[in-house]
């Protein structure tokens, strides 16, 4: 049995509490009473249950810390203290479409002794195949007690490699084309698999070779770029430095394929 900290147990619990209703909802889609948010924004009564169910949980453990919601926004806490960063729901569209593929991820922020901040712990959880992928600055990234390590491959030829595309409110095309020219004919495949966190999640765990989206929130790849780190792999914004969650922006891949990747991203956008 893999030891991890008391934090990693708080967030299972919360989001193992969130899933079952989450299974149901999923089960009867057909039936869930849907508002919009924006353009191609969805938001169900799933997502608001959902967050409200881990909301409860997190405040139960740690009622003094603060909290960056997708649904609820920002909730202040001890400043000292550090902040969960919590999506309850990455992938709705998915959901809403009846597509199995969304998680639960919820990530602790701290703050950095000279300032600034720092995802210290995430976990990214999938309700519909039980698989919790964790992570701790320094212990490693895992799912359930497996050890993850990010794919072997060096070669552009041989990778897969995730994305977003733009669509309905997200309408930087021609950004996106641009950089698809440069990577898409060198690579063995592209997947958009409509959820940020797991596809980092599936980085660490070396099923996509690599990926890349922008127009991303902070709650979509908080938890995500740790695994990948916490996996042996390489995550930065588009220029290369580590304002990912600041930017939007994620380039993650293990050392060799992240170099490659970044000239043609590198060189498409200039």
């Amino acid at each position: 049995m893999v030891s991890h900290s008391g934090l990693i147990t708080i967030m299972t619990r919360a989001a193992r509490k969130a899933a079952p209703r989450l299974r149901r909802d999923f089960g009867e889609v057909e039936h869930l009473q849907v508002s919009r948010k924006g353009p191609a924004d969805f938001v169900s009564m799933a997502d608001k249950r959902a967050e409200q169910t881990i909301v409860e949980e997190l405040r139960s453990a740690r009622p003094d810390w603060g909290m960056l919601l997708e649904e609820g926004g920002e909730i202040a806490g001890n400043l000292d203290k550090p902040r969960w960063i919590v999506d309850p729901l990455d992938g709705t569209t998915n959901f809403l479409h009846g597509i199995p593929h969304f998680s639960i991820s919820i990530a602790v922020e701290d703050r950095k002794p000279g300032g600034g901040t720092e995802i210290s712990q995430g976990l990214v959880y999938q309700p519909l195949t039980d698989e919790t992928f964790w992570a701790e600055k320094g212990r490693g990234a895992w799912l359930h007690d497996r050890r993850l390590r990010v794919s072997a491959r060096r070669h552009l030829d041989e990778a897969v490699i995730g994305t977003g595309i733009p669509h309905l409110g997200r309408p930087d095309e021609g950004r996106w084309a641009r950089i698809y020219g440069a990577i898409g004919p060198e690579v063995a495949g592209l997947r958009r698999m409509g959820s940020a966190a797991l596809d980092l999640a599936w980085v660490a765990a070396g099923r996509l070779d690599g990926y890349w989206e922008d127009g991303l929130d902070p709650w979509d790849g908080a938890a995500g770029q740790l695994l990948v780190r916490e996996a042996g792999g390489f995550v930065s914004d588009y220029r290369g430095q580590d304002r990912m969650i600041d930017k939007g922006e994620y380039l993650a891949a293990n050392g060799d394929l992240h170099s490659r990747l970044h000239k043609l991203l590198a060189g498409a956008l200039r």
